[in-house]
Formats: structure tokens, C-alpha cells, sequence
């Protein structure tokens, strides 16, 4: 197998929500590979601009949109821009998200449909708007950023679990309504990851630390880069045949049973 497989150069590739954590540390991954990466944010174009930095730092080529997921004319109105100011969108990374944790029976409705809107239909609303371009030159890769809640249950992340486990079954429609067009449309579930927001939670002795340690059969909590490889296979013609399937990027967390907090 040629490495060329895995080339992105002369890409397209659109990630939301990559203005920080593992948004970013995928774009980054696949800006390395060659793509031209387009980053979306909407909490504010300061927070943009200081991401572009970022990426210009290690020589990805990158632009910068603010609209908001959920909002569908917002979504139409950006994607055009893209495609007339960047060029034809060639990978489609849905990976904005939000969690709010609160138990189910003290959970407002408002807050349910908020997580419900960002992390499930969100992905629906910019894909259907960035497929039709795909659908017209008969290529296309489609990343939809699952979780291990995808898969498993958790206190508190009810309505957020609701969401990554329909978003893979959508991924799954994505896949069987759009194959036809030369599109592949593939999840990544990320397991527990080293990033900024964790750093409180991830020292020896905390609790949710020591868990974490101790149910990943790797012992360690994943390094962003980790998602690169992933990010890379299935944005590249490495996956062309790769249709409707979650990797699941996780330490082997869904291998295992998990073991007693005093077995080594």
C-alpha cells in the first residue's frame, strides 16, 4: 500500500468546532496531511482568530468561519462562502458538541433539546447543506465525531448519550443514502483524552482519574494526536471502501469488562 493513500494535499476539509481541544488537535492532524482546513467556531471571532494563530504556527493552511451549527440559514449561508472564498468542500469533520451534566429527572426540557440540537441535529443540518456539493462531483468523506456514550451509559450525561447514539445511527443512514454517490461517511468515538478541560480532573488520586486509569486496558488517558491517524484514514482514498463504521479510539475501554481497582 502506497502512502500517497493517505495524502490530503489539495483538500477541502471543514471541521466545526475546532477552535480548541480535539477539534483542533484533529484539523491540525489533517492540515499536517496536506488538507486546507477550514475551522467554524460561534462563541466569538476572537476565539477564532486566536485559533488561526495557532494553526499558522505549525504551517497549516487555514481559514476561519463564524456561524452557528444549529441555525440552518446561518449553515447555508457559510457553506456557500466557503465553497466561493476557500473552494469545494472535499471533508466534512462534524465535531462541535456540547455535554451538560445533570441528572435526567431534574434536567430541563430546554437543556435536553439544546444538547439534542448541537450534537445530533446540528451534524444533519451542515452535512445536508455540504453533501449536495459532494453529491454533484461524486466524492466525498464524512466524519461524525461520536463518543464512548455513543455506546455505554453514564450518571448525568442522559441527554448527551441520546445524542452520540443517534448520531451513529445517522452516520449509518448518511452512509447507506449517500454511498451510492461515491461518499463515505465514517464516526470516530473518542475514549478519555489529555486535553486542557481534563487537566483538573486528571491527577493521581482524584477519583475520576483513578477510574479512568484503571478501566482503560491501555492504563492511560489518550493523547490528542491520537485522533490524527483516525481523522487521516477515513478523510483519505485509505478508506474509500470504509462505509457506516465507528472508531472508536479509546485505549480498548470497549474491549474489556473493565477489572477490580485493586487488580494490576
Amino acid at each position: 500500500m502506497s502512502l500517497s493513500l493517505f495524502n490530503l494535499e489539495g483538500k477541502i476539509a471543514l471541521v466545526t468546532g475546532a477552535t480548541h481541544g480535539l477539534g483542533m488537535a484533529m484539523a491540525m492532524q489533517l492540515g499536517k496531511a496536506g488538507a486546507t482546513i477550514v475551522i467554524n467556531g460561534n462563541s466569538s471571532q476572537q476565539k477564532i482568530d486566536d485559533a488561526i494563530t495557532e494553526y499558522k504556527k505549525e504551517n497549516v493552511t487555514v481559514h476561519g468561519y463564524k456561524f452557528d451549527v444549529t441555525n440552518e440559514a446561518e449553515v447555508a449561508k457559510a457553506i456557500t462562502a466557503i465553497e466561493k472564498e476557500v473552494g469545494n468542500i472535499d471533508i466534512l469533520v462534524n465535531n462541535a458538541g456540547i455535554i451538560k451534566r445533570i441528572p435526567l429527572e431534574t434536567m430541563e426540557v430546554d437543556d435536553f433539546k439544546e444538547v439534542i440540537d448541537v450534537d445530533l441535529v446540528a451534524p444533519f443540518i451542515v452535512s445536508k447543506h455540504v453533501v449536495k456539493g459532494m453529491i454533484a462531483r461524486k466524492s466525498g468523506k464524512i466524519i461524525n465525531i461520536c463518543s464512548m456514550m455513543t455506546e455505554l451509559g453514564r450518571n448525568t450525561v442522559g441527554a448527551y448519550a441520546a445524542a452520540k447514539g443517534g448520531l451513529k445511527m445517522l452516520t449509518k443512514n448518511m452512509a447507506t443514502e449517500w454511498a451510492k454517490h461515491n461518499i463515505q461517511v465514517n464516526g470516530i468515538g473518542p475514549g478519555y483524552f489529555a486535553t486542557s478541560q481534563t487537566a483538573p480532573i486528571r491527577v493521581d488520586g482524584h477519583p475520576f482519574n483513578d477510574f479512568i486509569v484503571n478501566r482503560t486496558p491501555a492504563a492511560k488517558w489518550g493523547d490528542p494526536e491520537d485522533l490524527g491517524g483516525a481523522a487521516i484514514f477515513l478523510a483519505s482514498a485509505a478508506s474509500n471502501f470504509v462505509n457506516g463504521h465507528i472508531l472508536y479510539v479509546d485505549g480498548g475501554i470497549l474491549a474489556t469488562i473493565g477489572k477490580p481497582s485493586n487488580e494490576d
